[in-house]
């Protein structure tokens, strides 16, 4: 009896790969908020004048409430179509940029950064969903989500120059601002230029999981930055409460329900669980070099905003290239050992980041940085693609969720943990030996603080107090860049562990 020959994936059309462009631009924006306003943070404290606690959720917010409900919002869009939530998503994105742009208090631009990331929730797991319906060829998925993890991973990354660039010439809120154009084309072209698709069969959709999977992953996450940053404290302590009792409740559920939010038999597989889990460490490892990075660059080297994006532009220019390149390589490599060569290469980046001195100048800085992001482009793509391609296409933006909660976290965590770690080195070092109480406490707050005290201090006190400042600075810096790379070391050795190499 002669064998019957599968049917061929259908190939994608050129309407396809046009909607691919928009879904494109579209993540780009999103990435790119994630990390526009590191630069742009001395010109907001200026204008502000926020607390210290106020800056940091200022950064912190957008991605902490992203993280929250992306899983909410994925499961969504497979109930009421992922064009509808991506439209929908993109008006909201857009009229909260404006919110932001012209905020006249830390307490409103904050709330902005809110409405952003419940607007950028419906976003991230769109596009991924609409890819996974759009690209039914497995070579041309590999290269379209390859394409959407270069938008991804060089939006974080090129984050710092957009804002370089227009600190340069307009007000901090223009930041903001270049979103709307974006939003606007992908308003009237999405429409055309992509298919609708949802879960034919989504079952019942569940709240008391969305308001779970909310309260487990916000409160724990607002408990590790605030406790890296200082220490244990009540209210601490009841935030991680809340966010592990949420949690377990969560999971329980889903264990339960006959339509779970997660289908928690996913993590069963060691591609899905062993891809989020990655996803999350090489991002926590981009952001939280940026995050140092771009402080050093400017406050410790002295460049200009556009300068050091400029600086930063080969680290993004190598974490597109290389989420490109991936999506080619992985036909003739192993995806374990593809994998893990990016996670080492991102392992060596950060380990060269510990020769880093004072006065060494940004060649070494640049260096180190283009082998972090060239690190966390191979994993982005090769991540996202076993991701969704562990699910069918009907439950596509649920599994994307999961992958894009893991990107947020690793967003948020690796600025706040390794950007904790390198200032409590930095108050820990600083010389504030000839200062009064209140200029004391000021110049620990930031090193932008202690730059700001110095100038009003007599010039030879001043200019002890900033080289105090930036050698403190620095030694934050080697701590932070050897912790990363310990981390990006272990998991690819992990990775070989868990996704043994083959076609």
């Amino acid at each position: 009896m002669p064998s019957v020959q599968p049917e061929a994936p259908q190939q994608a059309t050129p309407r396809e790969w046009l909607g691919l462009v928009v879904l494109a631009f579209a993540v780009l924006l999103v990435a790119v908020d994630g990390t526009v306003l590191d630069l742009a943070l001395p010109f907001i404290s200026a204008d502000l004048a926020p607390t210290s606690n106020q800056l940091l959720w200022i950064i912190d917010v957008y991605s902490f409430v992203l993280a929250g409900l992306l899983i909410t919002m994925g499961t969504l869009g497979d109930r009421v179509g992922r064009r509808n939530l991506l439209l929908i998503g993109a008006a909201g994105f857009g009229i909260a940029s404006v919110v932001a742009a012209f905020s006249t208090s830390p307490e409103m631009l904050i709330g902005a950064r809110v409405l952003q990331g419940v607007s950028g929730a419906t976003l991230m797991p769109a596009t991924l969903g609409l890819i996974r319906t759009m690209f039914s060829d497995p070579r041309q998925r590999v290269m379209a989500i390859g394409i959407w993890g270069a938008m991804a991973g060089g939006g974080a990354a090129g984050g710092p120059l957009v804002g370089g660039w227009l600190l340069e010439h307009f007000w901090w809120g223009s930041v903001f601002l270049i979103n709307i154009p974006v939003m606007i084309a992908l308003i009237g072209f999405g429409p055309l230029v992509i298919p609708e698709s949802k879960d034919p069969f989504p079952g019942k959709f569940d709240l008391v999981s969305s308001a779970l999977s909310m309260l487990a992953l916000v409160p724990l996450v607002y408990a590790v930055k605030e406790t890296v940053a200082h220490g244990m404290e009540p209210a601490t302590v009841l935030a991680a409460v809340v966010g592990i009792v949420s949690g377990v409740m969560f999971v329980r559920r889903q264990r339960r329900l006959a339509d779970p939010m997660i289908d928690l038999r996913l993590f069963a597989n060691p591609a899905f669980s062993t891809a989020v889990f990655t996803n999350f460490l090489s991002v926590f490892a981009l952001a939280g070099v940026l995050f140092f990075g771009a402080q050093y660059l400017q406050l410790v080297l002295g460049n200009s905003p556009l300068q050091a994006g400029l600086l930063l532009l080969p680290g993004t220019a190598a974490s597109i290239v290389a989420s490109l390149l991936a999506a080619y390589m992985v036909r003739i490599v192993a995806p374990a050992t593809l994998l893990a060569g990016g996670l080492a290469f991102a392992a060596i980046g950060a380990a060269s980041l510990y020769g880093l001195r004072v006065d060494s100048g940004p060649a070494l800085f640049i260096f180190g940085f283009v082998l972090v992001g060239a690190g966390a482009g191979v994993a982005l793509t090769l991540t996202s693609d076993l991701v969704v391609g562990a699910v069918e296409p009907e439950r596509a933006g649920a599994a994307s969720a999961v992958s894009e909660t893991a990107y947020e976290l690793g967003i948020a965590l690796g600025v706040a943990i390794l950007g904790t770690v390198v200032m409590s080195f930095f108050r820990r070092g600083l010389d504030v030996g000839s200062l009064s109480s209140e200029p004391a406490a000021a110049a620990r707050e930031t090193l932008g603080g202690a730059g700001a005290v110095a100038e009003d201090l007599p010039a030879d006190i001043g200019a002890a107090l900033t080289d105090s400042a930036h050698d403190a600075f620095v030694t934050g810096m080697h701590a932070a860049a050897i912790a990363t790379a310990v981390v990006m070391a272990a998991t690819a050795i992990g990775v070989l562990v868990r996704l043994r190499p083959r076609r």
